[in-house]
């Protein structure tokens, strides 16, 4: 395939940011993931710009190509960014034009505009903190920790430890994957039964490929098959 038509295939992508309620230290990370994903774009930042709190956001604006949208409060106390995020999204989304969409924000209130987005048949890439509402974790197509996203020094911010959580997911993707006389079975469909369960992404373990997360668990072996592919088998 030539690098021409690898370029059309890629996604269109619409960021959306929800200004009030993200923090600009992850940025960097955030466009580097959706980055894999296709060209972004679009890229809004949503809030009232009056506020001394966006000031860091305000000052990435135009370093990134960033739109800056204001949104007045119209009562005091209460933020209208949520609604007029939502309605923006919901104009691209009629228009056709935008493959995929990347939210960052940690609100619960998104997670109407997420399902509503993928039963249109587009993916929706979620962006918050791990404090995020697991609803809204799980409307998202993939919901990623920016604390956890691997930075460009190959680093994140905390210590990522394996959970119980991740080794259950892996766990039932292994049982439901077809296996082989020996009990290996193709790493790439272990992956997507994984990706099942939207809110699990490699990226959320200090990880940017899935056979180095699955190397670094004692309870698999990773190896080549006659064929060059990656295959797994659970030890225990």
């Amino acid at each position: 395939m030539s690098k021409r038509n690898e370029r059309e295939e890629e996604l269109n992508i619409a960021l959306l940011i929800d200004a009030d309620n993200a923090s600009p230290d992850h940025l960097d990370e955030v466009l580097t993931v959706l980055a894999e994903w296709g060209e972004i774009n679009i890229r809004r930042a949503y809030g009232n710009w009056r506020k001394h709190s966006l000031r860091s956001w305000a000052d990435l604006t135009g370093r990134h190509s960033i739109v800056p949208v204001q949104q007045f409060d119209v009562v005091k106390g209460k933020s209208a960014t949520d609604m007029r995020m939502v309605i923006d999204a919901m104009d691209l989304l009629y228009k056709g034009h935008v493959g995929a969409f990347g939210i960052m924000s940690s609100d619960s209130d998104f997670l109407p505009l997420a399902q509503r987005i993928r039963e249109g048949g587009i993916p929706v890439y979620g962006f918050g903190t791990a404090k995020a509402p697991e609803s809204f974790q799980q409307g998202c197509t993939r919901f990623y920790d920016t604390a956890k996203l691997v930075n460009e020094n190959g680093a994140s911010e905390v210590d990522n430890k394996i959970d119980q959580g991740l080794l259950d997911i892996l766990g039932n993707a292994y049982k439901q994957s077809k296996r082989d006389e020996e009990g290996y079975t193709p790493l790439s469909e272990m992956g997507q039964r994984a990706k099942a369960v939207s809110s699990f992404a490699v990226r959320n373990y200090g990880f940017t490929r899935l056979s180095d997360l699955v190397r670094s668990l004692d309870y698999y072996d990773v190896k080549k098959d006659a064929d060059g592919r990656l295959v797994v088998k659970r030890l225990r």
